[in-house]
This record gives C-alpha cells, sequence and structure tokens, in this order.
C-alpha cells in the first residue's frame, strides 16, 4: 500500500532557461520553415529540382484550356523540358504540391474556388508528364521547338554552325539512338556520306495525335466513336507527312550548300576527268603502236611483194632466156635435118623423120637438144635415128601413164557405185515402157489437178490398162515419171536411150533397105556425083527428112520427142537418125552429123557476134563453122527453139 501511495504523489516540474549552442542546435535549426514549419527529409530534396514558377503565371492559367499550356512551365521544368527524367519530373510536381496545395493555401488565409483553380492545371501537366505515352504525344508538339528553316543569309554568314544547331535539335525524333553529327569543314568523305545516308532515310517517331479536335472516348456510340477515330487518323497522316516533307527540305537544304560536297563532286570529276585522260592516252599509245605495227607490216609486205616481183621477173627472164635457146636449138635442129634431107632413104623415111623431128623438138628439154645437136655435128643420121627411137619411147610412156590414170579412176568410180544401181535401173526402164508412157499422158489429161488423190487414181488408171503383166506401178512412181517428164534435162530419164536405141535400130534397118534397093537398080555404081552434092548441100541430110517434127499429146512431149529434143540440147553423142528415103531412086540419105561442144560454142558465139541488122546473117555465121553450112545452122537453131518450145509446154500441161 505504501507503493501506490507513493506512485499517486505527483512530481513538481521546475522550469529552467538554457542557451542553445552545439551542433544539435544547428541541425535542428535547419529543419524549421522560414515561416516556423518544421521541414521534413523530403523537403530538402526537393531543392535545386526546376526553377521557381511565378504565382501570377499559375493563377493566369485556365483549367478549361489546359491542352493549349505548356505543361513544362507549369511544373517549372522550362529549361529542362524533354531532357527531363520521370525523377524529375515527379519531384517537381512534389515541390509544386508542397507549395501550392488548396488546403495549405487555405490554411493561410487564401480564398481558393475548387473548380477555377490553376492547382487542376498542375495536376493535369503531371498526368501528362508523368506517363510516357502522353508525354510523347506532348513533346512531338512542344510549343518550344522550332519547325522554321533557315534563311540563305543565316547560311551563307556562318553555313556549319546553323545546320549543327537544326540537325541536332530534329535529330531528337530520330527512332535510331545514334544520330552522327553534322560535322565541320575538315570532315572526311565517309562521314559525310554516312550522315547524309542517315538523313534520307530518317525515321521519325513523331506523332500528332496531341492535336486531335476531339476525343473519341467522348463519343456517344460506337458509330460516332469510329467516325471520331477516322478524322483524327486523317489529321495524323497528313501532318506525318508535312514533317517528313520539312525533314527531307531541311536535308536538302544541306546537301544543296554543304562546301564539302561540292569539294568531293570536284575531286571526283577531277579523277573521273583524269582517269579519262589516261584511258585516252591509252587507247592514242594503243592505236599509234597498232599503226606502227600496220605501217611496219606494209612496209615488210611491200619489200616481200618488191622481192617476189623481182624474183618472178628474174624468173621470167630466165625462161624467156632458156625459151630462146631452146627455139634457136630447135631451130638449128630443124636446119641441120633439113640440110641433110631428113636422112630419108626414100619418100616415105622423109614424112617420117619429118613428123620426128616436131616429136624431138616436143618431147626433148633444152639440155638433151644441145647434146642431140652436139652429137648430130660428128655422127649425123644415127644420132638423129636414137633420138628419134627416144621421142616415140616418151610418147608411148606418157600415153601409158595417161591409160593408167584414167583406169584407177574408172576402178575407183565403179567401187564406190551402189551394187544395186545396175539392178534399179534395169527395173525402172522395165516398168517404164513406151505403152505406159503413153498411158501415164493419157490419165494426166484425164484427170486434171485437183482430182481426189490424183496420183493413185492415176496409177490405178495405168495398171488397169497396160497390157504388159508386169510390176504395178505406185502412186510415187507416177509422181516422180511426171516430173522428170516435165523437166527440159531429158538425159536425165531413160527415154534418151530407149529413142536413141529404136532410131538406131530404124536407120539400121532403113540403111540396109535401101543398099538392097541400090543393088537391084544400078549393081556396084557408086552414088552420082548430082547425089553427092545434094547431099552435100543439104547438110549430109535427105530433103524429105522429117526428123525435125517432134509430135506432142496433150502439152507433154512424147519419147520419140523427148529423144529427139535431149539429143541437141546434149551438144555430143548420137544425133536422131534420118528417115529413109522413099522416092527409090537416090542412094542412101545419110544422117546428120552431130553437133560437137566446140561447135555449139562457135554457133552461139556467131550469133551474138552477127545481129539480126547484119546482111547476110547466116552466111557470116556458117563461114564462122568450119564443115558447116547455112542450113545446117538453121536448122539446128530451129531445134534448139522447138526443145525450148517443148518444155514450156510440158510445164503448163503438168502444172
Amino acid at each position: 500500500m505504501t507503493n501506490s501511495l507513493e506512485l499517486e504523489v505527483p512530481l513538481k516540474v521546475a522550469r529552467h532557461q538554457i542557451e542553445r549552442v552545439g551542433l544539435a542546435y544547428f541541425n535542428a535549426r535547419r529543419k524549421i520553415a522560414p515561416g516556423g514549419v518544421e521541414r521534413s527529409e523530403s523537403d530538402e530534396k526537393l531543392e535545386g529540382v526546376g526553377e521557381e514558377v511565378e504565382i501570377s503565371y499559375l493563377k493566369s492559367l485556365d483549367p478549361k484550356e489546359w491542352k493549349d499550356q505548356d505543361h513544362y512551365s507549369v511544373l517549372g521544368l522550362g529549361k529542362l523540358r524533354f531532357e527531363a527524367s520521370d525523377d524529375d519530373i515527379r519531384r517537381a510536381y512534389r515541390r509544386m504540391v508542397l507549395q501550392h496545395h488548396p488546403d495549405k493555401r487555405k490554411a493561410k488565409g487564401e480564398v481558393v474556388i475548387n473548380d477555377e483553380d490553376y492547382f487542376t492545371c498542375i495536376t493535369k501537366a503531371y498526368e501528362i508528364l508523368g506517363t510516357s505515352k502522353p508525354r510523347r504525344s506532348f513533346d512531338s508538339v512542344d510549343p518550344e521547338f522550332d519547325d522554321s528553316l533557315p534563311s540563305q543569309t543565316e547560311i551563307d554568314n556562318d553555313y556549319f554552325a546553323v545546320f549543327n544547331k537544326m540537325f541536332k535539335l530534329n535529330g531528337r525524333w530520330s527512332e535510331r539512338p545514334q544520330v552522327p553529327d553534322f560535322g565541320e569543314v575538315d570532315a572526311k568523305r565517309e562521314e559525310v556520306e554516312r550522315f547524309y545516308n542517315f538523313w534520307y532515310d530518317f525515321k521519325s517517331w513523331r506523332e500528332f495525335s496531341y492535336l486531335d479536335e476531339e476525343d473519341k472516348e467522348k463519343g456517344q456510340d460506337r458509330d460516332e466513336r469510329r467516325w471520331i477515330e477516322k478524322e483524327n487518323k486523317a489529321a495524323r497522316i497528313k501532318r506525318k507527312k508535312e514533317e517528313m516533307s520539312r525533314i527531307r527540305d531541311l536535308v536538302n537544304l544541306a546537301y544543296n550548300n554543304d562546301k564539302r560536297i561540292q569539294r568531293f563532286k570536284q575531286e571526283e570529276k577531277d579523277r573521273k576527268a583524269a582517269a579519262k585522260r589516261a584511258k585516252m592516252d591509252a587507247v592514242q599509245a594503243q592505236k599509234a603502236e597498232q599503226e606502227k605495227a600496220v605501217r611496219e607490216a606494209a612496209l615488210a609486205k611491200e619489200r616481200a611483194d618488191k622481192a617476189e616481183q623481182k624474183r618472178i621477173e628474174q624468173i621470167r627472164i630466165e625462161r624467156e632466156q632458156q625459151k630462146k635457146v631452146l627455139k634457136k636449138e630447135r631451130k638449128t635442129l630443124r636446119d641441120k635435118v633439113k640440110d641433110c634431107k631428113y636422112y630419108a632413104k626414100n619418100d616415105k623415111d622423109q614424112l617420117k623423120h619429118m613428123e620426128g623431128t616436131e616429136k624431138i623438138c616436143e618431147t626433148f628439154n633444152l639440155a638433151e637438144l644441145q647434146a642431140l645437136n652436139k652429137a648430130m655435128e660428128s655422127k649425123g643420121r644415127e644420132s638423129f635415128v636414137a633420138a628419134l627411137q627416144t621421142a616415140e619411147q616418151k610418147i608411148a610412156a606418157e600415153l601409158e601413164e595417161i591409160n593408167q590414170t584414167q583406169a584407177k579412176k574408172l576402178a575407183t568410180a565403179t567401187a564406190a557405185a551402189p551394187k544395186t544401181a545396175g539392178v534399179k535401173e534395169v527395173k525402172k526402164g522395165e516398168l517404164w515402157s513406151n505403152e505406159n508412157v503413153q498411158l501415164l499422158i493419157k490419165a494426166v489429161n484425164l484427170f486434171p489437178a485437183g482430182t481426189a488423190q490424183r496420183w493413185d487414181v492415176i496409177a490405178t488408171f495405168i495398171n488397169q490398162h497396160s497390157g504388159s503383166g508386169g510390176a504395178q506401178v505406185l502412186a510415187r512412181d507416177v509422181l516422180n515419171k511426171a516430173k522428170a517428164l516435165q523437166n527440159s534435162d531429158h538425159s536425165k530419164s531413160s527415154l534418151k536411150t530407149q529413142a536413141n536405141d529404136a532410131a538406131f535400130a530404124s536407120f539400121e534397118k532403113s540403111k540396109k533397105e535401101v543398099q538392097v534397093s541400090n543393088d537391084i537398080t544400078i549393081g556396084e555404081e557408086a552414088p552420082s556425083q548430082e547425089s553427092k552434092e545434094n547431099v552435100k548441100q543439104n547438110g549430109g541430110a535427105h530433103p524429105n527428112q522429117v526428123n525435125n517434127q517432134k509430135p506432142k499429146q496433150n502439152g507433154i512431149p512424147t519419147p520419140a520427142a523427148a529423144a529427139g529434143a535431149a539429143a541437141p540440147a546434149a551438144g555430143a553423142g548420137a544425133a536422131p537418125p534420118a528417115a529413109p528415103m522413099t522416092n527409090g531412086t537416090g542412094g542412101a540419105g545419110g544422117a546428120s552429123k552431130t553437133w560437137t561442144k566446140e561447135e555449139q560454142a562457135l554457133l552461139e558465139q556467131a550469133i551474138k557476134s552477127y545481129p539480126t541488122t547484119t546482111p547476110d546473117r547466116w552466111d557470116c555465121i556458117a563461114a564462122c563453122i568450119p564443115n558447116r553450112s547455112k542450113k545446117d545452122c538453121l536448122r539446128r537453131v530451129k531445134e534448139l527453139v522447138e526443145l525450148v518450145n517443148s518444155k514450156k509446154e510440158a510445164q503448163a500441161a503438168v502444172k
């Protein structure tokens, strides 16, 4: 109990005045605000963040016009702006709350109207800047950012300072973190090219949603919200294009006025010009070398040509000299032999030795002739006879060599020819007899062009009407035969051989009949002189001869006509024989002489040489062709004309 009673006795408190000194006192003193309010540790941390905002500026703010306000300036971050960190914004907002909160202002006796108070603007500024997406939207339309381009005067005054500042300011919009510096006048070409490549391919994150006129969240229904979003999106795209155009104009303005680019272009131009000059110099040098080589080659060729001409001329002179000496030796030989009367014992030997002298001159060379002339001075006839035998031996050896060469060529051609060629030719000749050819000509006219399966029909017609029981004619054989008949060169077909054989047999037969008739009438007497003259005047053919007529059937020559036309065209070989005489009083009518290739060439040349206006033209033409009369020439021309006409008619008939 005593203890409890003792505790209930109140203690007396005494007041004493003490002097406040020491470190603890000064620390406690710093924590007290000037107005007598104690300051916390968080208040000390807010010191030095941003700048003081004038109360007059804050009171001038209208909470309803928050979109047009500078939120950085409201929080006192007008200098840091987009460089301010999230912590700086948070601390600045806390400082503004401690200073301008309505409750604190009311405690000081200030009248505060909540709906119109400027503290609402401070809260709105923190809502926008304190969140990343709204802050980016506000930074994109920062009222302190200058979108204008520098003037030409500013560029001329200080080009590098102006554009260093401009590109540094606009570099804040880059999506890529590392933005290259604009550089100075002494920058390397690689750095300048990298800078312009970066800005010409610039990717900006700047967007303009902060400037949307309508807020889609305020739409009454879904359709209205969609319409608001569509309008806002179109406005953003338009502003984005304008922004990219502004960036491109800025880069172009810098590029066009960049002295470094001009210097680089001039260096590149000089380098290309130097390379071009070097290339041209190389081309000129190469061209000069080529021209020099061409000149040297031309000079060498000229020297070689001169040497060759000189050599040829020397050879020609030597040959001329040899010819002269050879001619002299031949003349000496001829004179010696002639003086010795050709060493002949009779006329027969003299004729033989005259021919032998020419053989010796033609076969002996210069050395042999000189040796012979020298030997004949002492031995005479003996040397000449020996030389004559030697010349004949040489001629015989040459003939033997020629015969052997021809035999070898013939053997080679025979071996190269197909073994079945002869059999095939025989079968072809048997297939196309005169009867079958006549049937072919008739069938061609009966079944003209346009007939269905024409050649098969013609082949069937020939097989049905052919009297011989030989091989059947095919459509292919008919077509080939028709083409052969149409061709003017009848030497390619077997008709010529058949016609010539038939004509020769007829000629032999008629010749025998005429000979028998002559034996009966005049016995062993020779033909009269008048008959010989008539035959000679007619060019060896009887006046009644009808060989020149070429019968035709329907535009296609008959086998006899084809043979008659082929013989003159060939220019050589047997001509169609003349028909036998029918008067029975004269001698046998001889066949006209075949025109050789040489005579044909002379006839053509004479026709060209003597035009139609020449008087006695055919007499002049006949005079140019030995052993041919005027009638022979006229007959030959007529045959050729008929041959050409028959060819044209045959071609027209087949077509």
